[in-house]
């Protein structure tokens, strides 16, 4: 299926999502909030990968959110009185959109891979912040932009940001709106690891992708499962819900799987995540 904004491709069991509009250096336009979540759906529904990676093309990740979203009477523009006073529930509704756009990589049951050049700029941190890992190139930065245009930040980030990296340091790239650069970016958490340029990023992130794909995709999923739910409750609640899942997702034939698999030195045949809205037929 053809884009506007994103060029898919599926191979090795990895999804590769590129943001293809580098001319506009990738900012997200309308289409862009329809398109992301039915191709993220897309994939993990229907289980046609085990890994998706995320990247980008020209010199920039993303400049963020293009202002035509907010076009017309999203900010209370136009004459007429009852439609200005829609304004802040259609402004609302806009923003849950786009909320749901980047919650639908966290609440995937794969893991979510971003890679990173250039500028990551405002809706591009909250994009990927919502990711499981970050890599990025050594010119890359990321820049919490809402501030320098008047706003609070509202897609993702603050509700994100702040698990990932020290409470001070983000309250000052919120308030400020200044560029982390790549190395401090990694220094602080943010990022994963730092490469020199795009294609050697591009080249170590699929690696890592094919190896998290060679992996049992039951066992993959739990630990995304268990690694959002121990971030968002307390640590003996965490222990009970990882209990209560094992209890009752534990494959026994899996883990023997991949013991062997181990001891042969060979690529292991792990079954396959089931479609996430599988047909009622009794099977």
């Amino acid at each position: 299926m053809a884009y506007q904004c994103f060029d898919v491709t599926i191979a090795d069991k990895i999804a590769h999502i590129v943001l293809n509009r580098p001319d506009k250096r990738n900012s997200m336009i309308r289409e862009f909030w329809e398109e992301l979540p039915r191709i993220v759906r897309d994939i993990d529904d229907n289980a046609r990968a085990r890994v998706i990676v995320i990247s980008s093309t020209g010199p920039h990740f993303s400049a963020g959110l293009d202002v035509s979203v907010f076009a017309g009477n999203a900010l209370g523009a136009g004459s007429d009185p009852l439609t200005r006073r829609q304004a802040g529930l259609r402004f609302y509704e806009n923003v849950r959109l786009m909320q749901e756009t980047f919650s639908c990589l966290e609440d995937c049951r794969l893991p979510v891979l971003a890679a990173i050049q250039g500028g990551c700029i405002g809706g591009g941190v909250d994009l990927v912040t919502a990711c499981d890992m970050r890599y990025a190139t050594a010119d890359a930065f990321l820049t919490i932009y809402e501030i320098n245009i008047g706003m609070t930040a509202d897609v993702g980030t603050f509700p994100r940001i702040f698990k990932l990296i020290p409470e001070g340091v983000a309250r000052e790239l919120a308030y400020t709106g200044r560029r982390m650069p790549a190395a401090e970016a990694q220094a602080v958490g943010l990022v994963n690891r730092v490469f020199p340029d795009q294609q050697t990023m591009l080249a170590e992130v699929m690696a890592i992708a094919r190896e998290i794909a060679s992996k049992p995709p039951l066992a993959v999923y739990g630990c995304k499962r268990m690694a959002n739910y121990a971030r968002d409750h307390s640590t003996a609640d965490a222990l009970d819900y990882v209990r209560i899942w094992n209890a009752s997702m534990l494959q026994r034939d899996e883990i023997l799987e991949a013991m062997q698999a181990q001891a042969e030195q060979r690529p292991g045949e792990f079954a396959e995540l089931p479609p996430a809205r599988p047909v009622l037929d009794g099977g």
